[in-house]
């Protein structure tokens, strides 16, 4: 696998990098071992679905900044929009993976609006864990798929892949289900205003980047919300700010052929100038280097 050619984790592209006949159009990819997975080092945006079960040793990734291990029995869903880099296997990780496109997942679901919602949810809980029992179900699901993905001939295929990643969907959406049930109960006030604090940047990172406007929306006071996020994540607003808003600078100048002032535009600094220097300022370098660099 060559992290460098894939500018942004799709199936179609996931595809030109492998051998066999894992996938459907493209449309779905299964991936047997972890090793094949094409998440990247450097910071790409995913354009899928991507959903994976690790067995054995533990696989490091980072998701819109934030770090995650997964190990055995863990469960990883990245949704579509989501930048991530610094992928790494251990030596013993083993693991499946699906990459679904969002055109085949919203055609799959688009009558269980409740398991839509339920994998938003997974936006902020993109990595959990589930028991031996249920790893099975997920393992059966998956070869069950595979088996039918591998048999070309069939008049239905698509059809009857589609049926058993609908029915693999439910059990993984019953699974999110508990869990967000669980968070519900065990989730102290602090880690509830950190959580909605990701989720409310995530989405306005672009245009706002006072920590002041973030805690009005939540009608909290910006103390507060400090105090809150420190506690939590050991890192202050500001720098939460600042990391979502460099990662997007990064994956920009590095998969777009946008210039730095159209750049600057699109994250609504005031000028050029102005983003050189916050950018040289949060990662060492200009804008311009750092795009000629790899």
């Amino acid at each position: 696998m060559n992290d460098n050619k894939l500018t942004s984790a799709t199936v179609a592209l996931a595809k030109q990098e492998l051998d066999g006949v894992n996938f459907v159009d493209d449309d779905l990819l299964l991936f047997e071992r972890f090793e094949d997975v094409p998440l990247p080092k450097e910071p790409r945006r995913i354009n899928c679905l991507f959903v994976a079960l690790c067995l054995e040793g533990n696989a490091r990734y980072m998701v819109d900044t934030i770090e995650y291990q997964a190990k055995k029995n863990d469960v990883i869903i990245i949704n579509a929009g989501h930048v991530t880099n610094n992928y790494y296997l251990s030596d013993d990780c083993r693991g499946i993976a699906i990459m679904c496109s969002n055109s085949f997942f919203q055609e799959i679901i688009k009558e269980i609006h409740e398991v839509s919602t339920l994998f938003l949810f997974a936006q902020s809980h993109p990595m959990f864990h589930i028991k031996d029992q249920t790893a099975q179900t997920f393992l059966e699901y998956f070869y069950l798929i595979q088996q039918k993905v591998k048999d070309t001939c069939h008049r239905f295929r698509r059809e009857l892949v589609g049926v058993l990643l609908k029915a693999m969907l439910y059990d993984i959406g019953n699974e999110i289900y508990q869990l967000q049930l669980d968070t519900s109960k065990k989730q102290t006030r602090a880690e509830k205003i950190f959580n909605d604090f990701i989720l409310l940047l995530q989405t306005h990172f672009k245009f706002e980047r006072r920590v002041n406007w973030y805690a009005n929306q939540m009608n909290i006071t910006p103390k507060y919300l400090s105090e809150s996020v420190k506690q939590v994540s050991k890192r202050p607003p500001n720098d939460w700010i600042d990391r979502f808003v460099t990662m997007e600078m990064r994956v920009l100048l590095k998969n777009s052929t946008l210039s730095i002032k159209e750049i600057a535009d699109r994250l609504h600094f005031p000028n050029q100038s102005f983003m050189g220097k916050y950018f040289k300022e949060h990662v060492g370098m200009s804008p311009m280097k750092y795009r000629k660099e790899g």
